[in-house]
């Protein structure tokens, strides 16, 4: 495996990321992630692998190993073209991709998919799953499909760029003119979808479904977080990719004093690290 290639594969239930790090006189470069979709996780490693290297002009001769993670990596039994392929553990890989993307020692990771997973990572190796939450990108879509009607992520995002919290949730503001807490804004919610008006339209409640979303989310990531001594939060996974995600983190950072990292690549944190565990070992 000595001066070749490493791909790493994150196989989902929905979408199949891959990435590769290039051996270099210079240390391993990063090439470029990208992700397809497909509902049979074979049918979606073999139209990833092809579409990567084919993009990055990759030869099989070039590569040394793949590691692969995810809940769909178990239908891979076998060497992928004749290149070995090493499982790895999916909350070990989401904590080394996120310390790697944040350039932190340590940190809450979070990996936001179908549903969330919280992860203390640290770069000695040590990696402690925290647990997680059902709330995640199936709520949404599940909340969305049932509410609107819609179930494409884009078309409720856009749609919730009109949108007005004012008429959704219940905030301090609502229930008391006293700080319950001294440096709680008013505005901090009281009840997710606790003051819904019969004004409310299509946009106010798809604004509505996401924020209750990322801010479950990230409040139990402050718990966590909190519970370790940390002020750093890393944001992984799909959900990054959703505009509303970076405003509603930054207002939840400046209410609670907390560090949320979105870094680039965050959608391919636990691929990213997937491949990381390979390097480590030649390192």
């Amino acid at each position: 495996m000595k001066n070749k290639d490493i791909i790493g594969i994150d196989i989902g239930g929905s979408t199949t990321k891959i990435v590769g790090f290039k051996c270099t006189p210079e240390g391993w470069q990063l090439i470029d992630p990208l992700f397809v979709r497909a509902t049979d996780p074979v049918t979606s490693v073999y139209g990833a692998f092809g579409k990567f290297t084919n993009l990055n002009g990759i030869e099989l001769e070039d590569i040394g190993e793949i590691r692969v993670t995810g809940v769909g990596s178990t239908y891979i039994d076998k060497p992928l073209y004749g290149i070995p392929c090493v499982h790895v553990q999916e909350f070990h890989s989401t904590g080394l991709g996120g310390l790697y993307l944040s350039g932190l020692k340590s940190a809450i990771v979070v990996s936001m998919g179908t549903g969330t997973a919280l992860i203390y990572a640290k770069d000695n190796g040590e990696m402690e799953y925290l647990g997680g939450t059902g709330i995640g990108g199936g709520t949404l879509n599940g909340l969305a499909r049932l509410l609107l009607g819609m179930d494409n992520v884009k078309h409720i995002s856009d749609l919730a760029k009109e949108g007005d919290l004012n008429k959704i949730d219940l905030r301090i503001k609502d229930i008391t003119k006293k700080d319950i807490l001294p440096g709680l804004p008013d505005y901090m919610t009281a009840a997710n979808f606790g003051k819904i008006s019969d004004l409310a339209d299509k946009s106010d409640i798809a604004l509505g479904i996401i924020n209750m979303v990322f801010e479950t989310i990230g409040v139990l990531a402050i718990f966590a977080a909190r519970s370790h001594n940390t002020a750093d939060i890393v944001l992984t996974g799909n959900m990054t990719n959703i505009p509303q995600c970076k405003s509603i983190f930054e207002n939840l950072s400046d209410m609670f004093k907390i560090n949320f990292l979105m870094p680039e690549y965050a959608q391919f944190g636990p691929v990213i690290g997937a491949a990381l565990t390979a390097i480590k070992q030649c390192i």
